[in-house]
């Protein structure tokens, strides 16, 4: 299948889509990704025994921020009224590390996918921030989206 990108016109630049004429809708989207650690990392953080303080409260509002931020971070996203952005970050042994999960919410004419992107990224590069004092090796990865809904689309699971 040849789909032409949304973001590249006619002539070949890059562009800002036209959503306009899109209808306004209740759209979601989820994403997730992971960081991985050495053992005594994720305890301390578990602990919250490192300097910076709380890690997992500090990222989490950190993925809300950059959420609400993906305009201008990303130069062709539309800007988006959020109705809401939930960040979840879980310890997770097996890994080790954390898990992180983001689900953001808008009433609007495009998606909010970039949006749990970047804050799913935000958070995790927040863990790696407050703690990469007593671990440098740690690996950020997996990020990817899971699920959105609405919009012409229609809905969309990683499955």
């Amino acid at each position: 299948m040849t789909e032409r990108l949304s973001h590249v016109g006619p002539d070949g630049d890059a562009r800002m889509v036209d959503v306009s004429a899109k209808p306004v809708t209740a759209r979601a989207a989820r994403a997730s990704g992971s960081i991985r650690m050495q053992p005594a990392t994720l305890a301390a953080i578990q602990a919250q025994s490192l300097k910076k303080g709380d890690v997992l409260g500090v990222a989490r509002v950190a993925g809300i921020m950059a959420a609400k931020r993906t305009a201008d971070l990303i130069p062709l996203c539309h800007p988006l009224p959020l109705d809401d952005v939930q960040v979840s970050l879980t310890a997770d042994p097996s890994l080790p590390g954390i898990r992180a999960e983001a689900t953001a919410r808008t009433t609007g004419r495009t998606g909010v996918e970039m949006e749990a992107i970047v804050a799913v990224s935000i958070s995790l590069i927040t863990v790696y921030d407050m703690a990469k004092a007593i671990d440098r090796t740690m690996t950020i990865g997996e990020v990817a989206l899971q699920e959105k809904t609405g919009g012409q689309r229609g809905d969309w699971s990683r499955g």
